[in-house]
């Protein structure tokens, strides 16, 4: 869908993007191939001038100029073109706070591949396995994982960021993560009265008992966070999709489930459950 937008380029707005899709100028290479002849020369000379440098920024992968130049509420368009550097992200930590509170876990998965990250383990190791990635997403994250990420490291996450809770909520979809998960079809299973509330006493009994079956919950419930955030960040980008000329052509086939590494453990899950 990158490919076919033009409202990155200087004095294109939605409307004008709408009428040159109309007139079939579908795609970059469609408008440098056969400009239609009613295109007035200063415009016309605009767009050729652009979709050079977009052509060029695209073979150099420098995916932070479209971001930059495209509001946040159509970021999910460049998601087919991005995707192959990609990352699902998701944190948990001991609290909301990120002046007071620590972050226990993370997960990363980028539609092949999940890695996790354990305080006292191997949490040192996620910036340099983040840098890895060009795109990010996430569910809230702009205003939680990232801030978060950023002040716990001591560092700046530079990656494209599309953040589902917004664009999920211009679909409709709205109640946190699991909320859109549910209203979604995705299910949890034992997991899925599990929240973040829940995830902290997960970690803090861990801390106490050091039972390998806790921790495994824990990473189990953090895990399944970013392996849907997949099948959401899929679903929302097909049906933002139908909005334009291109749903018929332009549709994702829906992800392929990943084994998961970890499973919660039931008798953890009852045990903790009678505290919450």
């Amino acid at each position: 869908m990158l490919t076919s937008t033009f409202h990155h380029i200087p004095g294109i707005g939605i409307k004008k993007e709408a009428k040159l899709w109309e007139s079939g100028i579908t795609t970059w290479e469609s408008l440098k191939g056969n400009p239609p002849p009613a295109l007035p020369a200063k415009l016309s000379a605009t767009l050729n001038r652009h979709i050079d440098n977009s052509l060029a920024q695209m073979e150099k992968k420098n995916f932070g100029y479209f971001s930059d130049l495209l509001p946040s509420s159509l970021h999910w368009r460049f998601f087919p073109e991005f995707r192959r550097s990609t990352v699902y992200l998701d944190i948990e930590t001991t609290g909301m706070e990120p002046l007071y509170d620590r972050i226990t876990t993370i997960a990363l998965y980028d539609g092949t591949d999940i890695k996790h990250f354990v305080n006292g383990k191997n949490l040192d190791r996620f910036p340099e396995a983040l840098n890895q990635y060009k795109t990010i997403v996430s569910y809230n994250g702009k205003s939680f994982d990232v801030p978060f990420i950023e002040r716990f490291f001591n560092i700046t996450l530079t990656q494209v960021h599309i953040d589902l809770r917004y664009l999920l909520k211009s679909l409709g979809y709205s109640g946190g993560l699991k909320g859109c998960e549910r209203a979604a079809g995705i299910d949890r299973g034992e997991l899925s009265d599990v929240d973040g509330f829940f995830a902290v006493q997960l970690w803090h009994d861990y801390r106490k008992t050091r039972d390998p079956k806790v921790l495994e919950t824990l990473l189990a419930y953090n895990i399944e966070d970013v392996v849907n955030l997949e099948q959401l960040m899929v679903m929302a980008y097909n049906m933002k999709i139908e909005e334009t000329p291109f749903g018929n052509t332009r549709r994702l086939e829906g992800p392929c489930s990943p084994e998961l590494p970890f499973q919660p453990d039931k008798a953890t899950l009852a045990r903790l459950k009678r505290f919450h």
